[in-house]
């Protein structure tokens, strides 16, 4: 059994979403001063590897911690999408020659080359609301992607009115397309419209 990491380092000078608060770590205990490190993270909901909430972009939508682990936890497919040059929009997807009964996609795109910048990209692939559209048709349950947006905020609302969770700031530089089991958890925060997850492949 193989277990891949597709989780990105959270560490200080991280790509963040340009407003997002960045990640920062303190040290407020040492074991010269205090018997004991201790250290404070500060960090926003969306940072590095992460899931989305509808609460992200629907008003009283659920929160991160109603989300349910068999949704999170399951096979999934890592899909080949490093042709696609912008936007994974229906017809993208059509042509992308998706497994029909997978409910959990990952995309691997061109982003992966973003995570080398020192700072934050915005020429992104993403999904366009009908390249989401196209998801339902499929009765995805999650969809991945490896940079910070799964898509504009036309996606966002199809996905997340129907209940599809986005995984978003995935490393899958070194993953080859295929069939795995998913394994990812976030941090079970109470009231949040997202946040921060470890996420690892695991392929037999």
């Amino acid at each position: 059994m193989e277990l891949i990491d597709i989780s990105v380092p959270v560490r200080p000078g991280m790509h963040v979403w340009e407003g997002d608060p960045p990640f920062r770590i303190d040290q407020v205990a040492t074991v010269a001063g205090d018997g004991y490190n201790a250290t404070r993270l500060d960090l926003g909901t969306h940072t590095g590897t992460h899931i989305d909430a509808p609460l992200h972009f629907v008003d009283g939508g659920a929160t991160v911690d109603s989300i349910r682990l068999e949704t999170l936890v399951g096979p999934c497919h890592v899909v080949d999408a490093t042709a696609v040059e912008r936007q994974l929009d229906a017809a993208a997807v059509a042509g992308l020659g998706l497994p029909p009964v997978t409910e959990r996609l990952l995309f691997k795109t061109r982003n992966g080359a973003l995570w080398d910048r020192e700072s934050f990209a915005s020429d992104w692939v993403a999904f366009t609301g009908d390249g989401a559209e196209a998801l339902l048709a499929l009765d995805v349950r999650l969809a991945g992607i490896d940079y910070l947006t799964i898509g504009d905020e036309d996606a966002h609302h199809v996905l997340l009115g129907a209940g599809v969770v986005p995984l978003e700031g995935l490393d899958l530089r070194d993953v080859e397309p295929g069939p795995y089991t998913l394994f990812c958890l976030p941090l079970k925060v109470v009231g949040t419209e997202g946040a921060p997850a470890r996420a690892l492949l695991v392929r037999e």
